[in-house]
């Protein structure tokens, strides 16, 4: 989500890096401290020498061990579970909260975006909390309240749909995770916020990030699915593992902890969930690219997954030079710090203004924190004012935000209640499962290993890399699946019934019949349709639009359902109206006191 933002950039955390890293990374270890590319990074100081690499990689084969040796019982996450799955504390794991958003492009019923500006009927798109815009006026971002039940979110979203197509007339909300045939860069339009400040200020980041990346790759929709755990829970963990950090700074290593799973092992969302295996030929518009034509219209890969997670989708080069260390949150909140106060050239010699009008934010490496593309954030609710990385500092994390997966085609709502399930489950797992700081070596492993499957995860046989060493994608599915069980059988045991169990069943099954994954489903439907004027993609992508669409147009809504959001529309342009009508001093005054980090400060 590009969030409703402006407040102050975090400062002096250079010292604080130095005194809390110790106590966040992993306890017990000697560290050094380490400052490259502006950033300060906790080092084990073993890592000096050759010999200390060598001690590492026995490590890792020890803990990898115990995971799945005979001594697995004594492993944290056996060890946490068990904590949990206590009768007094099952309860807890209850308590925990999800939350999804799902972006949509708006298209005419022939597969056209739609040039139409975002209806008033579905309210202010700066203050409708549930149903607002992303980069485009025709990109619809839904938001679903945080909910306690897998179940529950994914009804939600349904409603949400059910009420947009009410408002939308013949348009259609585009089924896939990658763009329509798109008219030229400059007839697509850049979401619209109206005059006050701050929605001024949200249209002229995204022209900045049309100046950065280019429009086409600003079209590209996604699920990004949102996570926490209780925070009785953490204070329960935190107590029984005897932590001696504050409860804020237990919970946030936590957070950072599960980051550093997930990176390890979000392959395996690729490949259970990536749905993007083609794309629109007109997507690319002349880049250098390398993958196959399926037809004139279709290009893509025969065994990718997710090319809307590849260096095709979300990709710029600048962006780079942006590091965060997962070790602690003070070295990621620093090096979101320095990449949104660092100059970039190329930027600037474009400047911040064009014949009197601003195209960006700032000529800065970043405009602001969210322009940074992770498949993953740690996130914080923020504050009137106040930017990404100051709440993530002043009050630690509160939730993760994952962000790689894409828009189930087959699924009217882009996702479905057993793949949401599912991300809890494995989510669970990052979380209690130990979790060691990762080396550079170990860092680009996990890149390559996810950059693999995104490209080629249904090739038989393809190998990944674990520690260094070669498994086979299979094997290597199998042992987690068996892992995250564990997990799904607490959610299972707090909840009562099976249903956790039931998507096990379902993912483990992708893993033993890859033609059950949706990446393979989405080539098998492609096929009748080669050839088709227009292309596979563009042909399929809208069939499967015009079905959902008449499926949730014939799905009765609760009268109540329908009055909740036309008041949340109603309201959302009461407030639009009242900031424009008391808006006052200059917009560039504005921009300035944002950039300096001022606008916040009363909120701190």
């Amino acid at each position: 989500m590009l969030e409703r933002q402006c407040g102050i950039r975090a400062g002096g955390l250079r010292q604080a890096l130095r005194l809390r890293c110790r106590a966040e990374v992993a306890s017990g270890a000697l560290w050094r401290f380490q400052l490259c590319s502006g950033q300060i990074h906790a080092v084990p100081k073993h890592r000096a020498s050759p010999e200390g690499w060598k001690l590492e990689k026995q490590n890792r084969q020890h803990e990898h061990t115990a995971h799945t040796g005979p001594h697995a019982a004594h492993a944290p996450l056996d060890r946490r579970l068990a904590l949990i799955m206590q009768p007094d504390h099952l309860a807890l794991l209850g308590e925990g909260l999800s939350g999804i958003e799902r972006e949509t492009l708006r298209v005419e019923d022939n597969g056209a975006l739609a040039l139409t500006p975002h209806p008033r009927a579905l309210g202010s798109a700066l203050t409708n909390e549930e149903i607002t815009t992303d980069y485009s006026e025709s990109l619809l971002e839904f938001i679903t309240p945080p909910q306690r039940d897998a179940a529950d979110v994914i009804a939600r979203l349904d409603e949400i749909h059910q009420f947009a197509y009410r408002k939308l007339g013949t348009e259609l909300l585009w089924s896939d995770s990658m763009p329509p045939a798109l008219p030229p860069e400059a007839v697509i339009p850049i979401a619209d916020y109206g005059t006050s400040h701050i929605g001024k200020l949200k249209h002229v980041y995204r022209r900045g990030l049309a100046l950065r990346y280019g429009k086409p790759m600003q079209c590209i929709a996604g699920i990004h699915y949102n996570f926490s755990l209780a925070e009785p829970l953490w204070t329960l963990l935190r107590e029984h593992e005897g932590a001696t950090q504050s409860a804020r700074d237990y919970q946030s290593a936590r957070y950072v902890a599960l980051i550093r799973n997930f990176r390890r092992y979000s392959w395996l969302l690729m490949y259970l969930f990536g749905a993007s295996p083609v794309l629109h030929a007109e997507f690319l518009r002349g880049r250098e690219h390398g993958l196959d034509a399926f037809d004139e219209g279709t290009l893509g890969l025969p065994y990718a997954t997710s090319l809307r997670m590849s260096d095709l989708g979300y990709q710029n080069s600048a962006q780079s030079e942006v590091s965060p260390c997962y070790d602690c949150l003070p070295s990621y909140i620093d090096a979101l710090t320095q990449a949104v106060s660092q100059p970039h050239p190329a930027y600037e010699a474009l400047g911040t203004q064009r014949d009197g009008e601003w195209i960006q934010l700032s000529t800065n490496l970043l405009q602001i924190e969210n322009e940074f593309y992770a498949t993953i954030r740690p996130k914080r609710v923020t504050y009137s004012g106040e930017r990404p990385v100051q709440a993530l500092a002043r009050r630690g994390v509160q939730y993760v935000e994952v962000r790689c997966i894409d828009i189930d085609p087959f699924q009217p709502v882009g996702i479905d209640v057993d793949t949401a399930r599912f991300i809890d489950a494995f989510l669970l797992f990052c979380a209690l499962d130990d979790s060691p700081s990762c080396s550079d070596a170990e860092n680009r492993e996990n890149r390559d290993n996810f950059a693999h499957v995104v490209k080629e995860g249904r090739k038989p046989g393809l190998v990944l890399h674990r520690g260094g060493e070669a498994i086979t994608l299979f094997d290597w599915a199998e042992t987690l699946l068996d892992r995250i069980d564990r997990t799904a059988a607490a959610f299972d045991l707090q909840r009562g019934g099976a249903h956790y169990a039931h998507t096990m069943a379902l993912q483990r099954a992708k893993v033993q019949d890859v033609s059950l994954t949706p990446s393979a489903r989405v080539m098998a439907a492609l096929e009748p349709l080669r050839g088709t004027s227009g292309g596979a993609f563009q042909a399929f992508a809208l069939a499967q639009s015009q079905r959902h669409a008449q499926t949730l147009r014939d799905m009765p809504l609760d009268a109540r359902v329908v009055e909740h959001f036309e008041t949340l529309a109603r309201k959302s342009l009461d407030a639009q109206a009242e900031l424009e009508r008391t808006q006052v001093g200059d917009f560039d005054a504005f921009v300035a006191d944002y950039l300096a980090g001022t606008l916040g400060a009363a909120t701190a």
